[in-house]
Parts: C-alpha cells; sequence; structure tokens
C-alpha cells in the first residue's frame, strides 16, 4: 500500500478506497469475551518487547494474538497423519485412503467444540473435555527461615 510519510514516524493511507483496504487486510477476527493472563519466560519477554519497539504500530497484546494465531496454524500443520484400518475414500487412482486416526481429527474436534462453546458466551475451556492431571505424591516444601 502506497503511504505518504509524516515527520518520519507517521504514515497514512492516500486515499479512501487504501484506508478501506488496510482496514479489510487489518481487520481483527472475533475475539473471546475472556481474556488470557500469561508470564512469559524473560527471553520471550524480551524478544516480545523488541518487536513492539520495532513495530510501533502494534500492541504487545496484538503481537502475541497474531503469534499465537500463527503458531497455531503451524502446529496443526504439522501433526502426523496416522493411517486408520478403514478406508473412507479413493484417489484419482483408485488407490484407498485411510480414515486420519492421528492426533489432528481429535485436535480439530475438539477445536470446533470449544469455538462453538466461546460462541455461545461460554467459559474459556469446557471442563469435560479438559483431562485432569494425574495427582502425584510429593513432599511438603521445606519453607526456609525468614530473616
Amino acid at each position: 500500500m502506497r503511504a505518504r510519510r509524516i515527520h518520519n514516524t507517521e504514515s497514512y493511507p492516500v486515499s479512501f478506497k487504501e484506508l478501506l483496504e488496510s482496514w479489510r487486510e487489518t481487520a481483527a477476527a472475533p475475539r473471546t469475551a475472556s481474556t488470557f493472563a500469561v508470564r512469559l519466560p524473560l527471553d520471550e519477554a524480551a524478544q516480545l518487547a523488541a518487536l513492539a519497539e520495532m513495530f510501533p504500530g502494534r500492541a504487545p497484546e496484538q503481537l502475541i494474538t497474531e503469534l499465537l494465531g500463527t503458531a497455531l496454524k503451524e502446529l496443526a500443520a504439522a501433526m502426523p497423519y496416522v493411517a486408520g484400518k478403514r478406508v473412507i475414500s479413493t484417489d484419482e487412482q483408485g488407490d484407498p485412503i485411510y480414515e486420519d486416526v492421528g492426533p489432528t481429527p481429535r485436535f480439530m474436534a475438539l477445536t470446533r467444540t470449544h469455538r462453538r462453546s466461546l460462541e455461545a458466551g461460554g467459559s474459556r475451556v469446557a471442563a469435560k473435555s479438559v483431562p485432569k492431571p494425574a495427582k502425584t505424591a510429593r513432599k511438603p516444601a521445606r519453607r526456609r527461615p525468614r530473616r
């Protein structure tokens, strides 16, 4: 998009058509009513601060949202296909295509379930579909004496 510089730090679209195009390109996806608070490791927090400084038009929260969206898409694409025993179709050469019994179908199904819940105003995570961590026996933490 063509833009004119003002004071070497700001830019604006040259026409209303370009402004509308810019808004369309940067339109935000629907957001949940819930927020997710995270405490970043020091290195990742420093990298986020660097990105926010390099791209002053983006708030750190925007950067986190966009980075997480990209990471989740790549994660879904990286999930392995695991051929099951059931034939679900055939390809152009007539070879069988087996159902995927790997993690992808479950991930996609859970994603659809959670999206419906979120669209209906539900909580962030449906408790029934999230496995509870196994309880492990732990020794009580030793307390250090206060000084």
